[in-house]
């Protein structure tokens, strides 16, 4: 039987790896960033929602009372 020759291995892990390093490289150095990236001004609107002014409570199924 014979034996499994594995003296090319290293060469050919090397190789895919620097292909795909090299790869992503072109891919990442062809994207886009935006330059000076600037915060939105944003106005708060308040809202009146009937809740805010009264307290509520939400009971839980399992503290209630067995009925």
């Amino acid at each position: 039987m014979p034996q499994l020759d594995t003296s090319t291995w290293f060469t050919m892990i090397f190789s895919m790896l620097l292909t795909l390093f090299i790869l992503f490289q072109l891919k990442i150095s062809k994207h886009l960033y935006p330059e000076n990236p600037t915060t939105k001004t944003t106005k708060i609107i308040s809202q009146h929602t009937p809740w805010e002014n009264k307290w509520t409570k939400i009971y839980s199924l399992l503290s209630l009372p067995p009925q």
